[in-house]
């Protein structure tokens, strides 16, 4: 009876041990949902739709995207973080909510560095700065100096505190004197960059993936990339080192992530089928049509998209004093 005893207890412990390892081996069995925290239309759920639909190929079931939106993408991000760490729920990512929020959300819920699984980074994104048409600026020179002479006549629109938008213009403003333009926050860069053209706000830095085709259409104007290299897509379009303005260097990045803890095999079987999404020619047409660019090959690891959180998360810092007298 003794040793009955005993070898139930080890078939028990053994049914409980294996079953996360037959979970990651049958994985997946359903649909795959990624939270894009910021509304739909904008650039990380632009991007994500377009890797999602490949990845779905990949991984023969649907990757759904659900957007969840708020707090400069922070609530998305919070609801990702507490799912269940089973491969079923994950995080599209990047500088603001992995970044930059934890500069400006001094009580914010999560880690970037500790409360996720790092699955792999997708693209980089140079920004760009934009203005409503009819604003009397040509280029960022001359909106810089209306931000050092008449801040309060301006009006900043973004996608919410923490968010790509937020954190590259703040960069830009904190530069020129101690007043600050009124900020008016949307739920994501999509109806931000709607109200620039309308009128309604007169500058926002946005992800290329975002504004070329409002800058193409003329609904608003471009006044510099954020960075010292001018986009292919855009090369009309100066530079901030070109405006004499180096340091406003500001190159958006995203990754995919999953919950902490998550199982090893699981995100392995994420991280192939993202590889190959990102490998289909068709998708890195789409991309670069759009301003993105996709990593290489070899950058594409969890280790990277770590690396890039740390990173990022020492690099924002400096920002919270300004951030936080919002």
């Amino acid at each position: 009876m003794r040793r009955g005893v005993i070898t139930t207890l080890a078939l028990l412990i053994c049914c409980c041990m294996s079953g996360p390892l037959l979970a990651a081996a049958n994985y997946p069995i359903r649909s795959i949902r990624i939270i894009v925290p910021f509304a739909a239309g904008g650039p990380t759920d632009t991007i994500t739709r377009i890797v999602a639909e490949r990845m779905s190929l990949a991984l023969g079931q649907q990757v759904i995207i659900e957007n969840v939106v708020g707090a400069g993408g922070t609530t998305g991000t919070i609801r990702a973080m507490r799912s269940p760490a089973d491969g079923y729920t994950l995080l599209l990512g990047h500088m603001g909510t992995h970044g930059a929020a934890l500069a400006v959300y001094p009580n914010l819920a999560y880690d970037p560095a500790k409360d996720f699984t790092p699955i792999s980074p997708i693209s980089r994104i140079q920004t760009i700065v934009v203005a409503r048409p009819d604003l009397p600026v040509t280029n960022l020179a001359d909106l810089v100096a209306r931000l050092h002479a008449a801040p309060e006549t301006l009006k900043m629109a973004h996608g919410g505190v923490g968010s790509i938008s937020f954190a590259a213009c703040s960069l830009l403003v904190a530069s020129g004197s101690e007043h600050r333009p009124t900020m008016k926050a949307y739920q994501g860069t999509g109806p931000a960059i709607e109200a620039v053209a309308a009128g309604q706000a007169d500058f926002l830095c946005d992800q290329l993936v975002n504004a070329v085709p409002k800058v193409r259409s003329g609904a608003v104007r471009a006044l510099a990339i954020a960075g010292p290299s001018r986009s292919p897509i855009l090369p009309e379009v100066p530079t901030a080192v070109e405006a004499g303005y180096a340091a406003f260097n500001v190159a958006a990045w995203n990754g995919l992530f999953g919950p902490k803890n998550l199982p090893p095999d699981i995100a392995a079987v994420l991280a192939r089928a993202l590889d190959k999404a990102l490998g289909d020619a068709d998708v890195k047409r789409e991309l670069a049509d759009l301003g993105g660019e996709i990593l290489a090959p070899r950058e594409r690891t969890a280790a990277e998209l770590k690396k890039i959180v740390d990173e990022e998360v020492a690099r924002w810092k400096p920002l919270a004093p300004y951030a936080t007298q919002r």
